[in-house]
């Protein structure tokens, strides 16, 4: 199945990423990464950003309201009112800087990090739990990226974009991430990554301009072309989470080629997302 995409904003990001839709702060937000913004997309169509440090990785609603968002070197949260609080650097090395996360089924949340030359094994994958707490949960990475869960919340999906594979554990409340296997492998670099009602994931193509879907058991189902080669993201948005928001980057690009990229894109695509799992913290 191929899916068109229509186009939801200008060009508003350098380095879109990590989209999120939560009805708790009114709709879809996403970060544009390098500049440190949250960019949210209001209902007439507008797009408001908001520094929250020098980068911006990834973000997940609080349960009390707020958020919590991976940063350059650890964790910020995002009080109620707006008020953002950064937490102690969970690292010091100024070439290593979060880029991805998510929250699990007990509402922890996980941001990924990669080195800013990509060189190999040099990330890891953290763990920020509810008592403010970190625990290194993968080592050896090399780019940290998507990251979900299945509806029954029995499976985590995960990408580290240089192994051109996405992964899948097994996950359980007290052993964590275990038993890790390749669920599908991919001739291009899997990006941001995110999971439907049905159990089907669906994961970017950082430079295949695209977003496949692929089924349970790993195999291809569907393809959405987008018209910017630098996709990096997507997630399940609208009242009836029935939209796929798909965002895009310009890292690396020369002014006016790939005129789209740094847009926001939507795509009806006949299936539902779940809720986005809160950090409970």
């Amino acid at each position: 199945m191929m899916t068109r995409v229509e186009q939801v904003t200008d060009v508003v990001a350098y380095h879109g990423e990590g989209p999120v839709w939560s009805p708790r702060w009114g709709g879809l937000r996403w970060v544009d990464m390098l500049a440190g913004d949250v960019l949210h997309l209001r209902a007439d169509g507008a797009v408001e950003r908001r520094s929250v440090g020098e980068i911006a990785a990834a973000l997940r609603p609080r349960r009390g309201g707020g958020a919590v968002i991976g940063i350059e070197r650890g964790f910020a949260l995002e009080e109620p009112d707006g008020t953002v609080r950064a937490l102690d650097e969970v690292w010091s090395d100024p070439s290593v800087r979060m880029n991805e996360g998510g929250c699990d089924p007990d509402g922890r949340f996980y941001c990924g990090s990669m080195a800013y030359d990509q060189r190999p094994g040099a990330a890891a994958l953290y763990r920020l739990d509810p008592d403010g707490s970190v625990h290194v949960v993968l080592e050896g990475v090399t780019v940290s990226n998507g990251l979900e869960w299945s509806p029954d919340g029995a499976l985590a999906y995960y990408n580290d974009t240089a192994t051109h594979s996405i992964a899948v554990f097994d996950y359980d409340r007290d052993a964590g991430l275990i038993g890790r296997r390749v669920f599908a492998e991919l001739e291009y670099r899997p990006d941001g990554l995110t999971v439907d009602a049905e159990g089907g994931v669906w994961t970017a193509l950082a430079d295949g301009g695209a977003v496949r879907r692929y089924t349970p058991d790993g195999q291809l189902d569907a393809v959405v072309e987008v018209p910017a080669r630098k996709v990096t993201a997507c997630t399940f948005g609208g009242t009836d989470l029935d939209q796929l928001f798909i965002t895009t980057s310009r890292e690396g690009l020369e002014p006016g080629e790939d005129p789209l990229a740094g847009a926001l894109f939507r795509a009806d695509v006949g299936v539902r997302g779940t809720p986005v799992r809160e950090f409970a913290g």
